[in-house]
């Protein structure tokens, strides 16, 4: 059974142009190559994107919902760090 597809795609010039050069550099064997390194570094930051989310973003808003006390306004934010950065100068 054939483990790959051949696909046919179209991208702007200077994508192109990069593709081409980091094939003629010898850092790539082939254009495919590049491409698939590409995708299999986008698959790992979508991993670990969708890994924080889970495990940090949906507790800290758990944790918000329990204690809404705890929330500070975005204004509050811009207050404290314009005072902080007025103490610093």
């Amino acid at each position: 059974m054939r483990t790959t597809r051949q696909l046919s795609i179209t991208l702007p010039n200077e994508m192109a142009d990069a593709l081409r050069q980091r094939v003629s550099s010898g850092a790539y064997a082939s254009e495919s190559e590049v491409i698939r390194d590409g995708l299999r570094t986008l698959f790992a930051r979508d991993q670990v994107l969708e890994s924080w989310l889970r495990e940090e973003v949906v507790s800290a808003y758990d944790a918000l919902v329990a204690d809404p006390s705890a929330v500070v306004s975005a204004d509050d934010v811009r207050a404290r760090l314009s005072a902080k950065h007025a103490d610093q100068q």
